[in-house]
């Protein structure tokens, strides 16, 4: 009804309503982060670095803890990911935290052998979740999400420039993890060398096309932080991690853990990495089937960048849209199964059909040819018979 009818109505006739108390749903927020508190939080997190490199030691002063570590030699013959879980407890939020970190990485002469396993282990992962979420009877309120929310690759600091190993590892895992670069023992070369290698890395980065994980500019409230911190990657980390003079550790722990640890596990790179790896899984599962275009295929099965790599709206609603045509190519893919299904199930019961006719001939056959060799027997018993007589 338009505002000028209710003005021309009596005043008789308009019957306001009225409350009798608060409504309540403002208290919603409040509801979400209780449950969030009674149910615990995850996070993942992939070290990858040579042997030595300080791997174990930067994880037991970020999470302020002393993890389970094993000494590892440099005669590894192939790489090995161990992950550990654990669970953690800081005032009342519980927190399930599991470190995989990559034994024998870089120890081996063929350069595949070292990332080979991250990639295979990342995929297993997907796979994993991508299994529980297309099972009939889903429990996933209980089950341990153990894909790779965050991977901290740790950069020998040489000085000059970034090895062959990093480069084809960061090429081969930046559509598949957000990868938060981090030089180790930055205390070995000097403040101005340190700034040059530092410009160095992210120059030799953006020319191989390598992206990282770009803290989100979004939310307002840590936009400008996020901004500043953007610009220090990679992060340099020392001995002395709390002397922010001269090592990055302090802007790595606030940015990781106390700013944007929800980003990385959060609902945007939840949905943007199941929407692109449950559509590159089932599509390598079924494109063997389905006769379709390679071309179409390789359009789809490029995984978009998770939640957090750009630096503004316009990115945002490209990933969105990326995710958008990855869940519409999944979705064509999905119906030519099941007409491809259809088609399979017709022909079967084609074949099911002639199966039958077949066996009740040969049954006829058998019955026919049966009384036929009765008849034959008791014929020649007759005539054995008269013979005798």
């Amino acid at each position: 009804m338009a505002s000028s009818d209710v003005a021309r109505m009596p005043e008789k006739a308009v019957r306001p309503l009225g409350l009798a108390g608060h409504v309540g749903f403002d208290s919603l927020p409040d509801q979400l982060v209780n449950k969030s508190i009674c149910q615990g939080f995850c996070f993942n997190i992939l070290c990858i670095g040579e042997t030595g490199i300080g791997k174990s030691t930067l994880m037991d002063t970020l999470f302020n803890t002393n993890f389970e570590n094993f000494e590892s030699s440099h005669f590894e013959p192939q790489v090995k990911l161990r992950a550990q879980t654990y669970d953690l407890q800081e005032s009342n939020v519980r927190l399930r935290l599991t470190v995989v970190n990559t034994v024998g990485f870089g120890d081996q002469m063929n350069k595949q052998e070292s990332y080979q396993p991250v990639v295979d282990y990342i995929d297993k992962q997907f796979e994993s979740y991508l299994q529980e979420e297309l099972k009939i009877k889903r429990s996933l309120h209980n089950y341990h999400d153990s894909r790779v929310h965050a991977c901290l690759y740790f950069i020998s600091p040489s000085g000059h420039s970034l090895k062959s190993l990093d480069l084809v590892t960061m090429k081969k895992l930046d559509s598949k993890v957000n990868i938060i670069p981090v030089i180790a023992k930055a205390d070995t070369i000097s403040k101005s060398e340190l700034h040059k290698f530092k410009i160095k890395i992210m120059s030799e980065l953006v020319s191989n096309g390598v992206q990282i994980y770009q803290f989100p500019l979004d939310d307002e409230t840590v936009a400008k932080v996020n901004t500043t911190m953007n610009g220090l990657l990679p992060f340099a980390v020392v001995v002395q991690v709390e002397n922010e003079s001269h090592c990055d550790f302090v802007k790595l722990r606030e940015m990781l853990i106390c700013v944007n640890m929800e980003d990385p596990e959060g609902a945007d790179t939840h949905s943007t990495l199941r929407a692109v790896t449950d559509a590159a899984n089932l599509m390598k599962k079924w494109d063997s089937k389905i006769p379709t275009q390679s071309a179409n295929l390789s359009a789809c099965s490029r995984p978009t960048r998770p939640s957090g790599r750009s630096s503004g709206g316009a990115a945002e609603e490209r990933r969105r849209d990326d995710a958008d045509d990855a869940e519409r190519e999944l979705q064509s893919r999905f119906e030519q199964l099941k007409r491809l299904h259809a088609d399979e199930k017709a022909t079967l019961e084609d074949k099911r059909r002639n199966l039958d006719d077949d066996l009740s001939s040969f049954g006829k056959r058998r019955a026919a040819a049966q009384l036929l060799q009765a008849q034959s027997l008791t014929a020649n018993g007759k005539k054995d018979k008269d013979r005798k007589k």
